[in-house]
């Protein structure tokens, strides 16, 4: 009959509204889904910089202490001496900058995972500055490289530690003064908001431009002279680096200030590249990882010029010789060991000395 046959189809329509209602999810879940994802990536990322903070901090403990030691030993001998070779003032200067490049680098360990709040202008004096002292400590391991090559005359221009420091510094300012110029403030001179050394958002030019200038022509001179220098020492049959004692500590040293570098450099060009698709938060901890490695080399530097220069390793043994002696108990017999203090008694009188 026709009523039996509508109560039917109105009894499948209701089945089928019932089915297809309790195979959508609610609204509400699918809105939250995505926030919870990203704030876990974003815990996540926070935790690999956090890691990576504490790592860099011990290591910038560590140099810190070795580079104030370094300055002291420096002070020492020039008080002893009353002079410093040519190649220990470079060392000395050298030294100093990544003893100020630590410094600079506690912006870092004192906001991470978070960035330093403050002006555009502020910030862009920040990155200014430490790139300027990334690169005088560059430049001044290209005279190192040049000392130890070729190994010039005493009367050179160069040989004058006003004259190098001059020039060091003034190229550094003339070429950082250049990227700043590319940088230029994200969002005016004045708006305060998070502080980027080098921001991805100033475009691949910018990378590009920081690459070539504190990163490539630095080492592409170094390479030429140690070339060069090679060439020298073949053709007179003599020992590479002059047969200096200081040859090996320079080569470690800039091999391991170019591996920081570069890995730096290739992540802020990597970073700049991606810019354009928003950088994810696992990115953005890369890249922190990132500065904290350059900044790292810093730290490795000085240790090894410590535990490699000669001068400096023995009077790191004779510091720690005394602060055993210092720590050793009064009342403890210390045997087998016979101390004879000379004494001196003059017999003669001024009648025997006249006659």
């Amino acid at each position: 009959p026709p009523e039996t046959f509508q109560i039917r189809t109105k009894k499948k329509h209701e089945n089928h509204f019932s089915t297809v209602s309790s195979a959508t999810p609610p609204s509400s879940n699918t809105s939250t889904t995505p926030n919870i994802t990203s704030f876990d990536c974003r815990i996540a990322a926070n935790d690999i910089t956090s890691r990576a903070n504490y790592v860099y901090s011990l290591f910038a403990s560590l140099g810190f202490v070795a580079g104030c030691f370094l300055l002291y030993s420096f002070v020492q001998t020039y008080r002893a001496q009353r002079r410093l070779t040519w190649l220990n003032f470079l060392l000395w200067a050298f030294c100093g900058f990544h003893l100020l490049l630590l410094l600079l680098s506690l912006h870092a360990v004192a906001y991470r995972p978070a960035y330093l709040q403050t002006s555009g202008l502020g910030c862009a004096a920040l990155s200014f500055f430490i790139n300027t002292v990334s690169l005088c400590s560059l430049l001044l391991l290209v005279l190192m490289a040049y000392t130890l090559t070729l190994d010039p005359p005493s009367h050179m221009l160069l040989r004058k530690p006003a004259v190098c420091v001059a020039l060091v510094i003034l190229t550094s300012v003339l070429v950082c003064l250049l990227l700043a110029g590319l940088r230029g403030p994200n969002d005016g001179l004045q708006k305060e908001g998070p502080c980027f050394m080098d921001p991805v958002s100033s475009g691949v030019s910018y990378a590009a431009a920081r690459l070539c200038l504190v990163f490539l022509i630095p080492y592409i001179l170094q390479l030429g002279l140690l070339i060069c220098g090679c060439v020298r020492q073949c053709k007179s049959k003599g020992r590479f680096l002059s047969g200096s004692e200081e040859g090996p500590m320079f080569l470690t040293v800039t091999s391991a200030v170019f591996f920081c570098q570069l890995f730096y450099s290739v992540a802020l060009l990597r970073g700049a590249e991606l810019q354009s698709a928003n950088l994810s938060y696992h990115k953005q901890a890369f890249l922190s990882v990132a500065e904290f490695v350059l900044f790292s080399g810093s730290s490795v530097s000085l240790l090894l010029v410590l535990l490699m220069h000669r001068p400096c390793r023995e009077n790191l043994r004779g510091a720690f010789r005394q602060l055993r002696d210092c720590c050793r108990r009064p009342g403890r017999t210390q045997p087998h060991r016979n101390i004879i203090a000379p004494h001196i008694e003059i017999t003669d009188t001024l009648q025997d000395i006249e006659s």
